[in-house]
């Protein structure tokens, strides 16, 4: 679907955090470059995808079970099982390096050109993430930008992870919006199905080129990135 084709007025555009704006595997990678290092020369990619799997795989099984912590507690998780798995366990410096680059996570390359577009567009910007406060301030100020974002979204406020609806209505009772006015932006398939259920126009950043995921709802747009992404937007 293109802008030309699509009937609602888009006043906002709310993103997703981790994989959407931030590169998830950017932790893993850069340890890999250091020579301090060595063992995950060969598998920080297979240990970025046992992190990123189970720490969402976590984030679903305690929204089911209302076992709520925050994201930092289970990205830890994931990264423990993440290291066991590939016979890493036991290096507390590669572990401490992991969970600090974490909170410095690479933007997309063309994350700060498309939000600069969207803003110039006369958008409101903003995130909604699974990710704590801490964690979402720490990667947007380290990625620099904080000027292309008009708000950070938070599962915290309402104490449980996304898919719930309770965390998809902040988009609303925060930012003062109709769901009708929401175009929302998520490299997940699973959260672009979940928010288009909702009531969002969606647009999944298939990054990867995977199958749409068989769900209730289904994204309105697939991209492969966001670099095409402000010319969805009608006003």
């Amino acid at each position: 679907m293109t802008a030309e084709n699509s009937a609602k007025t888009i006043t906002t555009c709310v993103f997703d955090a981790y994989g959407t704006l931030f590169d998830v595997t950017a932790a893993a990678r850069e340890a890999a470059e250091s020579p301090a290092f060595p063992a995950l020369a060969e598998t920080w990619q297979a240990l970025a995808a046992n992190w990123r799997d189970k720490q969402v795989g976590y984030s679903w099984l305690r929204a089911v079970t209302g076992d709520h912590c925050d994201f930092w507690q289970l990205t830890q998780d994931a990264l423990d099982y993440a290291l066991e798995a590939n016979g890493l366990e036991g290096d507390a410096a590669l572990r401490e390096r992991l969970l600090q680059l974490y909170w410095e996570l690479s933007a997309y390359p063309e994350v700060p050109a498309v939000l600069s577009a969207l803003k110039d567009a006369g958008m409101t910007t903003a995130i909604l993430s699974n990710g704590s406060p801490d964690m979402l301030n720490g990667a947007v100020s380290s990625a620099g930008l904080n000027a292309l974002l008009d708000a950070t979204l938070s599962v915290e406020s309402v104490g449980v992870f996304k898919p719930s609806a309770k965390v998809y209505n902040l988009v609303e009772t925060e930012l003062n919006v109709a769901k009708s006015e929401v175009l929302f932006v998520s490299s997940n398939g699973w959260d672009a199905g979940c928010a288009a259920a909702y009531g969002f126009e969606t647009a999944w950043i298939n990054r990867l080129g995977l199958p749409q995921d068989r769900l209730h709802g289904t994204p309105q747009h697939t991209l492969p990135d966001l670099t095409t992404l402000p010319s969805l937007i009608k006003r």
